[in-house]
């Protein structure tokens, strides 16, 4: 059973697929657009881009830390460089090029990282980013965006093309459940309310958004009223949404495709401690890394379900 079943989502699209989509349009809007990769287009899904506008795409080879100053150089001449690469691959081989030629500059560079989280499966743990969204979030100045579904990440692509400044945007490689609509918005740093409740809070991002309303749904069985929150952004965090659902809720649960330290949770908690402290509990991939399987079997294994969004909700209830 796949993320969002119970809740009654279809599957539709990966979230790297929408995202190339959606850079291939902005491409036609924004002729400052350039891509950068490290020989992963065809994953990435900047190969779409790059086949529309091969002038204004530049593959670096496997050679992450250069490619990643290349994009500083592009962005200090006027472009807008997305730089994309498995997230682990981009945050971990080449952090210092992020810190000192985009970050610590602040240049206007859109960094990409797919493959993210556990889910990617076969490809096993020396290519699962699971520390990324840390890493990124350490960086001062850096945007931090995690997407849930399609129609999200093409809104999240348009937004990060318009912000001016550094942007980290984790995509993941299975197509994931249908949440939003075209009708939805999405904005950076405004979290998004999926599911309306008043027992617990469930503050998800990534696939784990349609696990937490598969987990509401079977709450609501019990007579648990969930509120669900796609907080798509983890930096800058929207902190008016945590703070009322910690006033308007006796607990709150986060769920993540991430490791246990420097993620969505710490984020939560950060804003939870310094004004309405309630009872929380974490769902996450923990302190380890995880193995080579079945991408659902891996989901399954580490935890990352509805049902251990369920169990965690019990806990602090």
């Amino acid at each position: 059973m796949y993320l969002g079943e119970m809740s009654g989502l279809k599957i539709g699209q990966a979230t790297r697929d929408a995202f190339g989509d959606a850079l291939k349009e902005l491409g036609e809007k924004y002729p400052e657009i350039v891509t950068v990769d490290g020989d992963v287009g065809n994953s990435t899904r900047t190969e779409v881009f790059a086949k529309a506008f091969p002038e204004r795409a530049f593959n670096m080879g496997i050679a992450e830390s250069n490619m990643v100053s290349v994009a500083g150089g592009l962005a200090s001449t006027g472009k807008i460089p997305v730089v994309a690469s498995f997230a682990a691959f981009l945050l971990c081989n080449a952090y210092d090029q992020i810190r000192m030629s985009i970050a610590f500059p602040g240049m206007n560079v859109k960094l990409v990282g797919t493959h993210a989280g556990i889910s990617i499966g076969e490809d096993g743990p020396s290519q699962m980013g699971i520390e990324d969204v840390s890493l990124a979030c350490s960086l001062p100045g850096m945007v931090v965006i995690v997407t849930a579904d399609a129609v999200s990440t093409k809104a999240a692509t348009a937004a990060m093309i318009e912000y001016e400044g550094p942007v980290y945007l984790r995509l993941g490689r299975p197509n994931v459940a249908e949440i939003y609509t075209t009708e939805d918005t999405f904005e950076i740093g405004k979290a998004n309310t999926v599911r309306e409740g008043d027992d617990v809070t469930i503050i998800a991002n990534g696939l784990m958004v349609a696990g937490a309303l598969d987990a509401a749904t079977k709450l609501a069985e019990e007579g648990i009223s969930a509120r669900v929150i796609d907080m798509h952004t983890v930096k800058p965090i929207d902190v008016d949404a945590i703070q009322k659902a910690a006033r308007e809720t006796s607990a709150i649960v986060v769920a993540e495709e991430h490791m246990s330290h420097g993620g969505l949770g710490s984020a939560v908690s950060m804003v939870v401690s310094q004004a309405n402290p309630v009872p929380m509990a974490y769902v996450n991939v923990g302190d380890c890394f995880a193995e080579s399987g079945d991408p659902q079997g891996l989901l399954d294994k580490y935890g990352l379900t509805a049902a251990a969004i369920i169990e965690a909700v019990k806990k602090v209830k």
